[in-house]
């Protein structure tokens, strides 16, 4: 017993008691904790070799065979998921041809495919992620707010309600009536063809969220009676000038009829 006593007080003895505590403890965790975990990195891994799978057929002939870009397309390397989830799931790409912007068209890829494709390419790189269910909805936002962001940031090229308009050399701003609330977020996070990029220093996520709330109520329609197009003094100089000045001409025309 002493001899026991005298060990205990032994000056290395919290330290093999320490390094115990921490082996049973380890052990433990290794035992107990739960496997979802593993299943979710397993999924992951996979989803990212199943995009590069799909990269490799849909997309490196043009960026590359590891996305480093070429004279015909540029690198992918951190451009992030939320650039591939817009370009794919709205079908710009892969492009169907080359020109001055890519049109938009029926995706190719399914949304699980988009997916695996957008894990791919974020592992190569840093980039913004695809947004959040909250950060998209509508409803949760300020159309006030967004009215007058919207006018000064995206107006000049998409139209004060979002009906698009032209650009210079072939180029154009779609219209924004149909697309998802979520490209609209990605589309302002990543800036797709002509369009600046605005990070979250221009507009933060909740003044992004106001611009998308401003946009979809744009589309329950005009309260004011015929929209023309709602193309603001294009269309409305056009109504004046082609028949408002035809019928004063015709009224000219039919009382110099009458008179003679």
């Amino acid at each position: 017993m002493k001899a026991l006593a005298a060990r205990r007080h032994h000056r290395a003895a919290p330290v093999v008691l320490l390094l115990l505590a921490l082996l049973v403890t380890g052990g433990l965790y290794a035992v107990l904790a739960p496997s979802p975990a593993t299943a979710e990195t397993a999924s992951t891994a996979t989803d990212v070799e199943e995009g590069k799978r799909l990269f490799q057929a849909n997309c490196a002939t043009c960026h590359g065979p590891n996305a480093e870009g070429s004279p015909e397309a540029p690198s992918l390397v951190g451009v992030g998921a939320a650039s591939v989830d817009f370009q794919v799931s709205t079908g710009r790409m892969p492009m169907q041809m080359t020109g001055p912007q890519a049109a938009e068209k029926p995706p190719q890829m399914d949304p699980e495919q988009t997916a695996q494709l957008a894990a791919y390419v974020a592992s190569l790189g840093a980039g913004p992620a695809i947004p959040t269910d909250e950060q998209v909805d509508a409803a949760l936002g300020d159309s006030a707010n967004g009215a007058l962001l919207f006018r000064t940031n995206c107006a000049m090229c998409h139209n004060a309600v979002g009906a698009g308009g032209a650009l210079s050399e072939g180029k154009w701003a779609p219209p924004l009536y149909d697309v998802s609330e979520r490209n609209i977020y990605q589309a302002m996070l990543t800036g797709p063809q002509s369009m600046p990029v605005f990070n979250d220093a221009n507009l933060n996520p909740e003044e992004k969220r106001d611009i998308i709330t401003y946009l979809v109520e744009q589309r329950e329609g005009s309260a004011g009676g015929l929209s023309l197009g709602s193309l603001g003094p294009v269309s409305e100089g056009l109504w004046a000038w082609v028949v408002g000045l035809g019928l004063m001409i015709g009224a000219a025309v039919w009382i110099g009829a009458k008179s003679s």
